[in-house]
Order: C-alpha cells, then sequence, then structure tokens
C-alpha cells in the first residue's frame, strides 16, 4: 500500500503568520439555492466576509444592498441557483447577482420584465443613490445566460450610509 503523505503549514517560531485580508483582496462568490432562505444567507456571508477584510464601514449599506439582489435574483430566476459575487476594486464594492432568467427577446415582454426587476429593486436603488454608486442589470455574459444585476457602493459613499442625517 502506498503511503499517504500529507503537507499542511505548521507555523515554527521563527515563521509569523500570513497576514490578514486586505478590503483589496476581496474577491469572493457563491452559490446559493433560488430560495427564501438564500437573501438572509447571503447577508450574513457578505457581513462576515467584509468584516473579515476590514471593510466593517460599508456593511450597513452592502448588507441591504446584498438582501436585495439576492432577492430579487431568487424571486426571477427559473434555475435552482442564483450566484453572488463580491469585490473591491477601486476604493468600491461591487455585489453581483446572477440568475438564469433569459432576457426576452419580444420587445413588450422585454419592457414589462424589465419595470418588475426595476419596482422590486427600488429600496435598492434608493441606497445606492444616497451612497452616491451605480446599479443596474442586463444580459450576463455567461455561457448560461440569464440576467445580470450589480450594484457598485464606493466607500467613502457607503460609509456616509450609515451616519444619521444632520
Amino acid at each position: 500500500m502506498p503511503a499517504i503523505l500529507a503537507s499542511c503549514w505548521i507555523p515554527t517560531r521563527d515563521e509569523t503568520p500570513p497576514e490578514p485580508p486586505a478590503p483589496e483582496s476581496l474577491t469572493c462568490s457563491l452559490t446559493l439555492p433560488a430560495a427564501p432562505q438564500s437573501p438572509a444567507i447571503a447577508r450574513e456571508a457578505a457581513c462576515s466576509i467584509l468584516r473579515a477584510h476590514g471593510l466593517e464601514d460599508v456593511a450597513p449599506a452592502a448588507e441591504l444592498v446584498t438582501t436585495e439582489l439576492t432577492a430579487c435574483a431568487c424571486r426571477f430566476t427559473p434555475t435552482d441557483e442564483v450566484y453572488l459575487a463580491l469585490r473591491y476594486r477601486d476604493d468600491a464594492l461591487r455585489v453581483i447577482l446572477y440568475d438564469g432568467h433569459p432576457r426576452h427577446v419580444n420587445t413588450r415582454l422585454a419592457t414589462a420584465c424589465d419595470s418588475r426587476r426595476r419596482d422590486a429593486l427600488a429600496t435598492l436603488a434608493e441606497v445606492v443613490r444616497v451612497s452616491q454608486g451605480d446599479w443596474g442589470f442586463g444580459e450576463a455574459r455567461q455561457p448560461g445566460g440569464g440576467t445580470r444585476m450589480w450594484a457598485v457602493l464606493p466607500r467613502a459613499g457607503a460609509d456616509a450610509y450609515r451616519l444619521p442625517p444632520v
């Protein structure tokens, strides 16, 4: 029988532990079931991920945006799963959701569907506006198609979102 060799990093007295994650290293994705509990799971995961990367100041706006995008994706997708991605670049958090709902070929159906999706994201639109960010949706570029929704939250704007109005 061949020997099994396992190797793990075990710190010695001369080695320092790895640095904790920094905001710039945030690139995380998660596949979730298209189910009623997924928005809450996405929110908690985003909160933990942001805290681990030192982005607590962005968390209040990001948690709400993540929840809204996930709820919308779960509502619209005809598939069993949705895909969440969190990225931090250029002093802004990007929250991206992919669902399996294809774009409609018929213009009237596409307009009606887009209107329903916009209505479902009204709270998100306000949070992004207050945070001085950007959001939108369109055809997913992935091979499976579907819809891609996103929100970009600049760190300074998202931080201001959590402060009470003066």
